[in-house]
């Protein structure tokens, strides 16, 4: 593996394979959204959900959203200050508009496992997005009884709003308009996510973009990817950089910036804080961090 270790060397390589890349395919994980200010723990989960927390025990967003509470309205609650804080407030403190205004001239394309649909409302186009986990905005069957979603955003909203005791209104409580059952998150935590029209034309899009540029000069610019589903962005990544000997892999990822020994002279692995360093790109040049 591969690591550098030069911030201010590295930055510059990055921004520059930037600017020269004929085709820019961005990776993005959970890194990203985090160093956007979309923490999950600390002071962030204890402001929105400190209720639950001193009734339940929980710790971080993440673990309350499989606990089983004995009602859909508490159920609810919980989810929809989830939904709403992480998917609808405007908290970015500039991380993902920061990295929209380096590529959006560039001919690019973002896989991301996040959920939390932060690129759109940067202003990436939603074309070139390919969001392979799902869309906290969306719903589906919990059965599920079809393949379609739907959008959440006017009744989550309303959950917030009126929720009280830690229950929103039982008449908010959502169920599937053609079977009846109580619908759930569109999120691939099982073999029930819901790949709906929107996602199998998104990830057409996905394979086209990728295909065509295959052989050009493009960069994979891998952000914020942890080792949870490696398969999904990080081993493509390197797969196609060896496949292209004028491709160039980057990475950066706080404490897992690595690289194969055999894409390392293609590779450019920065370990640092990933707002940090677009801010530093933004500048033309590098950080303290």
């Amino acid at each position: 593996m591969k690591y550098t270790e030069n911030c201010s060397a590295d930055i510059k390589r990055l921004k520059n394979e930037i600017d020269k890349a004929d085709a820019i395919v961005i990776g993005a994980g959970a890194g990203l959204s985090t160093a956007a200010g979309f923490t999950y723990s600390g002071e962030r989960f204890k402001k929105y959900f400190g209720d639950f927390a001193e009734k339940y025990g929980f710790r971080d967003m993440y673990s309350g959203g499989f606990y089983p509470f004995d009602t859909l309205e508490e159920t609810w609650a919980y989810w929809s200050r989830y939904i709403y804080i992480n998917r609808y407030m405007n908290e970015d403190n500039g991380t993902y508009k920061m990295l929209f205004d380096l590529v959006k001239d560039k001919n690019y394309f973002v896989i991301t496992t996040n959920v939390d649909h932060r690129f759109q409302i940067a202003g990436f186009d939603k074309n070139r997005l390919f969001y392979t986990q799902g869309d906290y905005g969306l719903w589906q069957c919990s059965e599920p009884c079809h393949n379609k979603t739907y959008d959440n955003e006017e009744t989550v909203r309303q959950m917030f709003e009126k929720q009280k005791d830690m229950k929103v209104p039982s008449e908010l409580v959502p169920y599937c308009p053609v079977c009846g059952k109580p619908m759930a998150m569109n999120l691939r935590a099982d073999d029930t996510f819901v790949e709906d029209e929107g996602w199998h034309n998104a990830a057409r899009r996905c394979s086209r973009f990728i295909e065509k540029n295959k052989d050009t000069k493009v960069l994979f610019l891998e952000l914020g990817v942890g080792g949870n589903t490696p398969a999904i962005i990080k081993y493509p990544f390197w797969r196609m950089t060896m496949q292209n000997p004028d491709a160039v892999y980057a990475c950066i990822n706080y404490g897992e910036a690595a690289a194969p020994e055999a894409i390392a002279e293609q590779s450019v692995c920065i370990d640092s804080d990933i707002f940090s360093v677009l801010k530093a790109m933004a500048q033309d040049g590098c950080s303290e961090n």
